[in-house]
């Protein structure tokens, strides 16, 4: 720009140049004009003789960051002093110093939680892997809940046990857990249970059961609810049913509404994470059998009409192999799956 003006300047006038260019003059005289060299050494500023001494400052720093006044901000600090009879700087003063440390913040020694673990689970058959949650059903008035503890099995989606109460309580946990693990006939060593972290999760008659039981137990982290996906996916189920009312008239309404839909769930459900089985064939191994039927009748309507069927034989969708909790990175960016096996694992 500043070449164009000139030129046009050469022929005209500076305030015809810069008119028809539409720039004020003033820009181009200073751009035109030299910038003034910077020192090679910039001088350092001298300290005030009013400034506090290096001693001081340490004093002022130690004294607000000590027990009494850690909690305290510097002006309560300064009033207090002066209070007493002391007076050590101003409590503009004090930030400073406190901003010359980075310590303009909470001076208080801080609770440091720890960091938990993302849980990491795998399972490959029935009964290896359970998840369980409690959630709230709306009773017939305004703050009246039921709750609704419901036992999983992550790999065949199969609702192993469940149980409605009007409190929470890790007694009826306890209860749950050892019905549906006397019912399936779980062993030492055989089964972990993944759950979050409410009261009656961690509750420390839940973990002695457990340890009775032979059974693994997992949590998830604080405040991270896609830790326990199948859970909080089989709510949802329940809570969109189209039969799921509003609110339950009472707790024995809402038990046999729960009744009737988990019936349902098991048996009848055609899950689209089992390839359209049911929880119910999955858990009691019939999915071969049935996965096999499928591919026959698939076969037949082939062989019948295979210019219908423009990608070639089609081949029917299979259960998959493995279910993650959280699958470690390799697994989770595709890799592999599981080892083996040319079938992708189930990820949520």
């Amino acid at each position: 720009m500043l070449e164009t003006v000139d030129e046009l300047a050469d022929k005209t006038s500076m305030r015809t140049a810069c008119k028809m260019m539409g720039v004020p003059r003033s820009s181009v005289y200073r751009l035109k004009r030299p910038k003034p060299a910077k020192p090679e050494t910039e001088r350092s500023r001298s300290a005030s003789p009013r400034g506090l001494s290096t001693e001081e400052r340490e004093q002022v720093r130690d004294l607000l960051n000590s027990e009494q006044h850690q909690d305290k901000s510097p002006r309560a600090v300064y009033a207090q002093l002066l209070d007493e009879g002391s007076y050590l700087c101003h409590w503009r003063t004090m930030y400073r110093i406190l901003e010359a440390f980075e310590e303009v913040r909470e001076r208080r020694n801080q609770v440091r939680h720890p960091e938990y673990t993302k849980p990491e689970l795998l399972a490959t058959a029935p009964n290896q892997l359970w998840s369980w949650d409690i959630t709230k059903l709306r009773g017939p008035v305004t703050w009246t809940y039921y709750y609704l503890y419901v036992m999983l099995d992550v790999f065949s989606r199969y609702v192993v046990g469940w149980l409605l109460a009007e409190r929470e309580s890790a007694q009826l946990a306890q209860e749950l857990t050892l019905a549906a693990c006397t019912q399936q006939q779980i062993q030492p060593g055989q089964l972990t249970l993944h759950a979050d972290r409410g009261s009656p999760m961690i509750a420390k008659s839940m973990a002695l059961l457990m340890s009775d039981l032979g059974v693994g137990k997992s949590h998830s982290r604080p405040h991270v609810s896609d830790d326990n996906p199948f859970s909080e996916a089989q709510f949802r189920t329940l809570k969109y049913s189209p039969t799921y009312p509003d609110r339950f008239g009472s707790l024995a309404d809402a038990r046999t509404w729960c009744q009737q839909f988990f019936t349902w769930y098991n048996q009848e459900h055609y899950h689209t994470g089992l390839g359209l089985l049911t929880p119910s064939d999955v858990h009691h191994g019939r999915a071969p059998q049935i996965l096999d039927q499928r591919q026959r009748v698939l076969q037949q309507a082939y062989a019948a009409h295979p210019e219908r069927f423009v990608k070639g034989a089609p081949t029917i969708t299979q259960l998959p192999p493995a279910v993650w909790i959280n699958p470690p990175t390799a697994i989770q960016n595709g890799e592999t799956a599981c080892e083996g096996n040319p079938h992708p694992s189930v990820t949520i």
